[in-house]
């Protein structure tokens, strides 16, 4: 409450401000009207950073909990594409969480406004109860928010609520072209050589940065990751979704009824846009097994230039999904010294399965992230602007796994070399990268 005096009229003249302070800040989005609640207090005012001048417990974590065990904040994003918000990516019960406050510290003076969040489950949660959200609030006007805290209730102790750092606050000049995000390792990961042979085709096709959402690997998977590390290639996000969660690692409840899909994967995703959304010009969503290889352009940066080019206003492209089988080998490339190196020589598989009229081949996508508001695995949920599917004769994701058509004959499965273009980079680039780590 607000105290000014015995006088009257001055506290007449308070309310008056108040209410119009309340009354602009919620005109601007019709959809967030009347979501800036109140004003609760000003901070103490101190030549102290934003991050001293906020209170709240620093969040220090990458997945944290809130009270209620319902509703899980993974970090917010300042988003004014259309109008100025705070977009908090998050994991929620899609039936037991119905409302949530936004309440901002605001710079330079630490007020704190409180701002009625809107929760957007997203469509593709494969039947399981929890699921990705985006729990978005209006910011107030009058204010430049550094930090968030997320409460059931416009009402109570600050002081007691984890406090996050709003990012993509400050607007930055792009610093890459191709990010690659993949989500999630885990399952004690050990397919070391398919790896390092995926990091270096995404690196001789134009990937600057992969971001990787760790949930566990082999301590051998644990050297690799270390030394792209210190290169400057890798970003690790610690990803320890199974200390919240009863974790499956099927796509579909129907497969296992746990509490969340295939390791919190549509969330990692949607987090890893947002991150990369002020920093990289495009961002590759693909597994580790998955290479999006070009077959009428030397790399990513001429082939997405040309997309471009043939499709103004789009910013998804889809590249259809094909099976190279690694039970069928050939004994090109056959090299000794990989032999010692646990998981998938590619090279030595270049026999794609056939189409089958009856599937729909899978695909993954190169987006621009500032084009997309909200993402599933295979295709974007919300976006500003045109997807287009790119044809099978300008890239295929080459992923190589175990087989979909397991009793298929040899003969029978179509020859694609298109990989080998690459072997000379791609066989110089994995001895360095081996003998710098395992041999």
């Amino acid at each position: 409450m607000i105290h000014c005096g015995k006088k009257h009229s001055c506290a007449v003249v308070a309310c008056i401000l108040i209410f119009a302070s309340i009354l602009l800040c919620s005109r601007k989005d019709p959809q967030l009207q009347n979501n800036i609640t109140r004003k609760i207090f000003r901070q103490a005012t101190a030549a102290s950073p934003a991050d001293q001048l906020c209170r709240g417990e620093p969040a220090e974590n990458v997945i944290t909990a809130l009270k209620d065990n319902r509703t899980f904040i993974i970090a917010p994003y300042f988003d004014d594409r259309e109008s100025k918000v705070t977009r908090v990516i998050g994991i929620v019960h899609h039936e037991d969480v119905k409302q949530l406050y936004c309440w901002f510290c605001c710079q330079p003076d630490g007020k704190i406004y409180v701002a009625k969040a809107k929760i957007d489950v997203h469509s593709d949660r494969f039947g399981f109860p929890y699921g990705a959200a985006d729990i978005v609030c209006l910011e107030p006007e009058s204010c430049e928010p550094t930090h968030v805290s997320i409460h059931q209730s416009p009402r109570g102790n600050i002081d007691q609520l984890p406090r996050f750092e709003i990012k993509n606050r400050k607007a930055e000049a792009l610093s890459v072209d191709f990010t690659v995000c993949i989500s999630a390792m885990f399952g004690n990961y050990n397919n070391v050589l398919q790896f390092i042979q995926s990091m270096e085709m995404y690196k001789i096709l134009g990937a600057q940065k992969v971001v990787i959402y760790k949930n566990n690997c082999s301590h051998l998977m644990e050297k690799v990751l270390k030394f792209y590390i210190e290169e400057g290639t890798v970003e690790i996000i610690p990803w320890p979704i199974d200390s919240h969660f009863k974790v499956s690692s099927k796509w579909h409840f129907s497969m296992d009824a746990k509490d969340i899909g295939y390791y919190g994967q549509i969330t990692a995703l949607n987090d890893c846009i947002y991150r990369n959304m002020q920093r990289s010009k495009f961002v590759v969503l693909n597994d580790a097994d998955e290479i999006i290889l070009p077959l009428k352009h030397p790399d990513w940066k001429t082939m997405m230039s040309s997309l471009q080019e043939q499709n103004p206003g789009t910013g998804i492209f889809l590249f259809e999904n094909h099976i190279f089988p690694e039970t069928v080998s050939t004994h090109v490339f056959n090299i000794s010294a990989w032999n010692t190196v646990p998981g998938v020589n590619i090279l030595q598989h270049v026999h794609r399965e056939p189409d089958r009229k009856e599937v729909f081949n899978p695909r993954k996508m190169i987006i621009d992230p500032r084009k997309v508001i909200q993402t599933s695995v295979h295709s974007v949920l919300l976006a500003y602007g045109n997807s287009v599917n790119v044809p099978m004769d300008v890239a295929l994701i080459y992923h190589c796994r175990v087989p979909l058509q397991g009793n298929l004959p040899r003969e029978s499965l179509i020859r694609d070399t298109t990989l080998w273009r690459y072997n000379s980079s791609l066989i110089t680039n994995v001895n360095k990268v081996l003998y710098q780590t395992i041999l």
